[in-house]
């Protein structure tokens, strides 16, 4: 299929900007490989990257991309996708061909729907309940060979957990999450009801409760289960009538949504003679030093692929053990993050200026020179927004830095329930915000 593709004249770039009212009628505006987005600099692609998998021969070929056609680094998102910034306007069906030659798009009409997040390191520490990488390949194959599927939004998002209860916290739209008797959850957005079914099945139910969804969503303006009027419970119902028609055995039970957490850092004990590495990209960007580090790895040491994480890091999978300590030091050494004691674990920003027109301040730089000298273990994540849409801020409990209009910033706790402590405003540069930053961090201390 990705021969065949390969082989066809790439299509011309389209680009939209997420106000065209145009876009918004056919689904949404949300940037793809080929739907590039006008930044302030330069055009934009994501390249989604189902479960974060990318072979080293892949990740080889986006870094060559990001230095001849974009800005030099390439930006992980909070779906473990890739973003290329700084593109030429032109450069668009050169783009496109290349990406095919990768393997990168099996499927031109659903290239923005591939939206699938997994374990990191499911198959590699012991501690899930099964493998999603048979999951992952079948649900990817399923999505591309699907017409219905090519109708979900840019923003749809499956979630494929191996049982730990990592990324099933991330607010998917469908999530499947393994069990240790050997079936899988099915969870639609938000709720605490799942439906249990076999895992033998779990791909295909996944994709039905998608097609169901857009069943549902028809006419509403819905881009996302979160965003139907009637909200998620009448689809679960739906979708488990599906499941029962498509002669799927369907149990109910109640089992409330986790709260997640990431990868450690570090050294992942893994089986056998091997262990696994789990690195962060400072603020989630990597130059091309710091991505061929981790290819050369993967390449030389590893299995050949890297695991990108929905929290902007990086998994090697199956490093011989003698060699783990050496290679966490060489990847730390050229700037990677390897332990919460870096100052900057926890730590995320929105691009900021100069790349985005709406920021209101030059974030990543501001965040830089407010670090500390290290943060202590289990701390608050941090995120840096440049204007109100705070863009790729995480879950869960987190601290809120948010450019003002004044030249200033406004720092808040953002509790698990959603609420917002009073914010604190800060004007006097960067020991202040600091300070102000670290006392929201790390409230006892």
């Amino acid at each position: 299929m990705v021969g065949m593709l390969a082989a066809m004249p790439p299509p011309a770039p389209l680009f939209a900007q997420p106000d065209d009212a145009r876009f918004r009628s056919r689904g949404d505006a949300c940037p793809g490989a080929l739907r590039l987005h006008r930044a302030d600099d330069g055009a934009l692609a994501r390249v989604r990257v189902p479960g974060g998998v990318l072979a080293v021969e892949q990740a080889d070929g986006l870094r060559e991309l990001a230095g001849e056609l974009g800005d030099g680094e390439l930006y992980l998102t909070s779906r473990g996708n890739v973003q290329l910034r700084g593109l030429d306007a032109e450069c668009g069906g050169e783009l496109a061909s290349r990406m095919y030659e990768l393997g990168l798009l099996p499927s031109e009409r659903h290239e923005r729907v591939r939206n699938v997040v997994a374990s990191p390191l499911s198959g590699l520490d012991g501690l899930g309940a099964r493998d999603v990488r048979p999951w992952l390949i079948a649900l990817d194959a399923l999505v591309c060979a699907s017409e219905e599927a090519a109708g979900l939004s840019g923003r749809f998002l499956f979630a494929l957990d191996d049982g730990r209860g990592d990324v099933d916290a991330l607010g998917a739209d469908v999530a499947l999450r393994a069990r240790a008797d050997g079936d899988a959850e099915l969870r639609i957005g938000a709720l605490d009801s799942v439906a249990r079914i076999p895992a033998e099945g779990a791909p295909r139910a996944a994709l039905l409760a998608a097609t169901v969804f857009l069943s549902a969503a028809a006419g509403s303006g819905a881009w996302r289960v979160a965003d139907l009027p009637g909200g998620a419970g009448p689809l679960f119902d739906e979708v488990v009538r599906g499941l029962g028609a498509a002669g799927l055995p369907v149990a109910l039970g109640t089992v409330p949504v986790p709260d997640g957490t990431p990868p450690a850092l570090g050294v992942v004990a893994g089986s056998g003679d091997t262990d696994a590495l789990s690195v962060g990209l400072p603020l989630g960007r990597a130059d091309a030093v710091r991505w061929r580090a981790l290819t050369d790895l993967a390449r030389d040491h590893g299995a050949g692929e890297l695991r990108l994480t929905p929290w902007r890091g990086v998994v090697v999978p199956v490093v011989r053990r003698e060699r783990a300590s050496e290679a966490l030091d060489a990847l730390e050494a050229v700037g990677l993050v390897t332990g919460d004691r870096s100052p900057w674990s926890g730590v995320g920003a929105c691009i900021g200026r100069p790349g985005c027109a709406k920021s209101l301040a030059d974030v990543r730089g501001d965040a830089a020179s407010a670090l500390g000298a290290g943060s202590p273990d289990r701390a608050l994540p941090v995120h840096w927004s440049g204007c109100e849409r705070r863009c790729g801020h995480p879950r869960g409990a987190w601290v809120d830095v948010v450019a003002g209009p004044d030249g200033g910033y406004r720092v808040s706790v953002v509790r698990d329930d959603g609420r917002r402590a009073e914010p604190v405003r800060v004007t006097d540069g960067p020991t202040a915000l600091a300070d102000a930053v670290a006392a929201a961090r790390h409230p006892h201390t």
